[in-house]
């Protein structure tokens, strides 16, 4: 299947893990009053006590209430010990840093883990398709696909099941990417995304994996 998760999921940073953040940062960053919730729960799928929740995990790792990606790549590396998870870690922190800031704020986290969790197909499809698009122009190239089917088999480690040979990433390229491929222009946009990942059954069920997790 492909891709071998979707993505490898980044629900760590809902539970207290380690105390590697760095609480040096302005603690006026994230204070979140009230309004901040009604808005939070306005703009994603957890009720009131499932943000109040998260934000409490989020920060007793973070008093800061931000997550630069060193930390992130600590905590997510800590869940696959058998491989190398930090150029994953690095394209999925990109993928949360909506604002491009360099760190990972409380509202940025939470937006994102709503759609992987609660959102529908095609937000979640439209969340992967934004992992995939590593330089953000619209389109998702070859080479792009490529790093990121790299960095996953990187990850996994000799431990996944069938065992990775070297050029397992790039069979799965070339054939997903021909399907996806459709007007053969050497990119692809977000609607052949789309449209080929709903046809595949196997994206679909993984997909479905993460659903209610919270």
């Amino acid at each position: 299947s492909f891709p071998p998760s979707f993505p490898p999921h980044p629900c760590f940073l809902c539970f207290p893990l380690t105390d590697s953040c760095d609480g040096d940062l302005e603690l006026s960053m994230v204070r979140h009053q009230p309004e901040g919730l009604d808005q939070l729960q306005a703009q994603t799928q957890f009720t009131r006590k499932e943000l109040q929740s998260l934000y409490r995990g989020f920060k007793n790792e973070c008093p800061s209430g931000l997550v630069d990606e060193e930390t992130f790549k600590t905590i997510y590396s800590q869940f696959f010990p058998q491989g190398d998870a930090t150029t994953y870690a690095h394209f999925l922190f990109n993928a949360f840093d909506m604002d491009r800031s360099g760190s990972i704020r409380f509202e940025d986290f939470v937006i994102g883990l709503s759609v992987l969790l609660r959102g529908s197909v095609t937000e979640k499809l439209r969340w992967a398709f934004n992992l995939y698009d590593i330089n953000k122009d619209g389109y998702i190239t070859k080479e792009e696909m490529m790093a990121i089917m790299t960095s996953i088999y990187d990850m996994m480690g000799r431990y996944t099941l069938p065992s990775v040979r070297d050029d397992s990433p790039y069979e799965h390229v070339e054939k997903f990417f021909q399907k996806m491929d459709r007007n053969r222009d050497g990119v692809v946009t977000i609607d052949e995304f789309i449209e080929t990942c709903q046809k595949d059954e196997n994206i679909m069920a993984s997909m479905q994996l993460f659903e209610n997790v919270i």
